[in-house]
């Protein structure tokens, strides 16, 4: 087939279906804005809900599982055409995949009176085509280094499928624990990812001189970060308070020292940049947060789940899809200026869901709705600018 050829079949795909980037950004900010709205309704005035899997998990899950890997699995089938040149997922293909992330949210809501293992199953099958869809072109070309995110994303599927089977038996305990696993594996790829673009963005975009990576503090940041996704899974409280203590000390120090390595102190006037930075610094400030659990001192995991997922994961979310959106449009690296204001307030939502519950017990309720207001409003930004940009063609006339 002729260039010609290609570029016209690329052409005559649908948008939305030209990249992964495009529906699951789409989907994953615009159920994050449901669910988080609802979940803030449901706690400040209860009522007779009784999803699939109970409340707790079910916001728990779809946090994980409907907003977090699919942004995750966007993202990296997105970035693998740019590392391997091979061309990405697109068309009925990437339509069957956002198909099966579809399916699994409209499962979990709408599928209590079904039989577990359909509404299980229909869920996993997201993670499963994402996780072959990634092996696909690493394989082809042998970029064997980026092969990791296969496993990856094999084991937090595997996770979920665990927290599925907890539900289902009763095992409520096994059901979390898998939750939190999930939790410090979407940890681990933000540092993963994180570790790789935010020095080398701020380098380009500042007066920074990118440092050197030291090899041993890599693999002692990431090292630490995997063994508390076992540890987690496993249940804090059935391993040893001392070892805890000790690799979420490690944790922090090893990955706010990396953090400290990346230049920040440049970033100040560049929303685009300070964003990701302030995002990240929410991982070592949740290992802080867990070794103050280990010792003691915290009588609640919440907090550090929290830094992980409304801070880490919440912030450096917003950050990466409004440049990703912009650059795979076609777009200078600009954002809209209000945009700023959606990276201030998925920032303080953090804040507060954190202090507040942890400093003022009685207050919690108010963490978690003021919390909830600030991420709706913050992603609400995103979705009113960039909703177009993902829904229409490259403004520079490319496919993709």
């Amino acid at each position: 087939m002729s260039n010609v050829d290609n570029m016209s079949a690329a052409m005559a795909i649908p948008p939305i279906l030209r990249l992964a980037f495009r529906p699951l950004f789409l989907g994953g900010t615009l159920f994050s804005m449901i669910a988080i709205a609802w979940w803030a309704y449901f706690w400040s005035a209860p009522f007779d809900w009784q999803p699939y899997g109970g409340p707790i998990w079910w916001h728990g899950h779809e946090m994980l599982f409907g907003f977090g890997a699919a942004i995750v699995v966007g993202f990296l089938l997105t970035a693998v055409q740019s590392w391997t040149g091979v061309p990405g997922v697109k068309g009925n293909k990437l339509a069957v995949l956002a198909s099966s992330w579809l399916l699994g949210r409209l499962l979990i809501a709408f599928g209590a009176s079904l039989p577990g293992w359909v509404v299980m199953l229909g869920d996993l099958s997201f993670l499963l085509i994402g996780a072959i869809a990634m092996a696909y072109p690493v394989i082809k070309v042998k970029q064997w280094r980026n092969l990791m995110f296969v496993p990856i994303l094999l084991v937090l599927m595997l996770l979920n499928a665990m927290s599925h089977w907890g539900t289902l038996n009763g095992r409520t305990v096994l059901a979390l624990n898998a939750l939190h696993g999930a939790t410090l594996l979407i940890a681990l790829v933000i540092a993963i990812i994180g570790g790789r673009v935010i020095p080398f963005f701020t380098a380009n975009a500042s007066s920074y001189t990118r440092l050197p990576n030291i090899g041993w503090l890599d693999g002692l940041s990431i090292g630490s970060i995997i063994a508390l996704v076992l540890i987690a899974f496993i249940g804090f409280s059935e391993v040893p308070s001392a070892l805890l203590a000790v690799l979420s000390l490690v944790a922090a120090v090893a990955n706010g020292w990396r953090f400290l390595r990346w230049g920040v102190g440049h970033t100040l006037k560049i929303p685009l940049l300070w964003s990701l930075h302030f995002s990240y610094l929410f991982i070592p400030a949740g290992m802080v947060a867990l070794f103050l659990f280990s010792i003691g001192w915290l009588g609640s995991i919440s907090i550090a789940l929290h830094c992980f997922t409304v801070g880490a994961m919440g912030g450096m979310i917003l950050a990466m899809i409004s440049r990703v959106t912009l650059g795979h449009t076609g777009r200078k690296l600009q954002p809209p200026k209000l945009m700023t204001l959606g990276y201030i307030l998925i920032l303080v939502a953090a804040v507060f869901r954190v202090l507040l519950p942890g400093l003022f017990p009685s207050f919690t309720q108010w963490g978690i709705l003021i919390a909830a207001i600030l991420w709706v409003a913050a992603y609400a930004i995103y979705l009113f600018y960039y909703a177009p940009m993902l829904l229409y063609p490259r403004v520079d006339g490319r496919p993709g």
